[in-house]
């Protein structure tokens, strides 16, 4: 009996992936313009972007599985350094035939007697919001609140980015004013301080040109602890984006946060009363 061939060598498994950089995004945050900058000054190395809801985006930083992330505050500061970025407008939504579209913007003590619904992946955390909890169980997510304030059961109070990603034609938002705001930052592991593609990208949310003294072209950038001290207390206010918020407090946590530029406000506009001042008593449809 012929013996059967001997089989051919197998070809060696390739052990060096391309090089990338993996930046998670959570919902509501657009990083077009930075995407842009960076797939031009670090065209050899390749952006991928990633998504995870709020909760968990500093979990998937911790295990590695992305290099950097858009993020809202609060992080972990003992695993994760980060910038804090821009704070958001808080906004109500709410049917576009309620009363209170009448207002240019909202006060909290016109949400006094309306339902507030609280989706379980709330990202203000403001334990003594106005208006009444609704009796109804959690919503999972954001976009299973605003259908059910689509169905006239309650309102929602989200940033105003999330408003305008879970936008529906039947739908509108007003700002509310002094309310706690979300705070979005630029985080990345603590133990990746001074990595050349992070500072790279610190360096183009900072605004800094391409002939900065730091990132990857540098011929003697900063030491590692250096920037993590700027970064973990917010910034020294070097570029735009360190500008928009300083050290600890400015996290979002427990209270409203100081807000530097509001975005528009979309359909409301200007910050006038409509009619010179809130409707009259009735409050138009209140969730059971």
């Amino acid at each position: 009996m012929s013996e059967p061939p001997a089989a051919e060598p197998a070809e060696p498994a390739a052990t060096d992936d391309p090089q990338r950089f993996r930046l998670l995004l959570v919902p509501g945050v657009v990083p077009a313009s930075w995407v842009r900058t960076w797939r031009e000054r670090v065209a050899d190395v390749p952006l991928e972007l990633v998504h995870a809801p709020a909760a968990d985006a500093g979990a998937v930083l911790a295990r590695g599985e992305a290099d950097a992330a858009l993020l809202r505050l609060p992080v972990d500061r003992d695993v994760l350094s980060a910038i804090p970025l821009y704070v958001e407008t808080t906004v109500v939504v709410l049917p576009k035939d309620h009363v209170l579209t009448a207002l240019d913007e909202v006060a909290p003590d016109d949400l006094a007697e309306e339902t507030l619904l609280t989706p379980a992946d709330d990202v203000l955390r403001w334990t003594d919001a106005p208006g009444e909890p609704s009796l109804l169980p959690p919503p999972a997510t954001t976009e299973e609140a605003v259908a059910l304030v689509a169905s006239g059961v309650g309102l929602l109070l989200v940033p105003q980015s999330l408003a305008r990603l879970h936008h529906r034609k039947d739908l509108t938002y007003r700002p509310l004013t002094d309310a706690p705001g979300s705070q979005a930052a630029l985080a990345w592991l603590a133990d990746r301080d001074g990595d050349p593609l992070v500072e790279e990208l610190i360096g183009i949310v900072r605004g800094r040109t391409v002939n900065s003294s730091r990132g990857r072209g540098a011929a003697g950038s900063a030491p590692a602890g250096a920037e993590r001290t700027d970064a973990r207390t917010g910034g020294s206010g070097k570029g735009t984006a360190g500008k928009a918020a300083s050290g600890r407090g400015a996290t979002g946590r427990g209270g409203a946060a100081t807000r530097g530029g509001r975005p528009s406000s979309g359909s409301g506009g200007g910050r006038g009363r409509a009619g010179g001042g809130r409707p009259g008593s009735s409050r138009g449809r209140k969730g059971r």
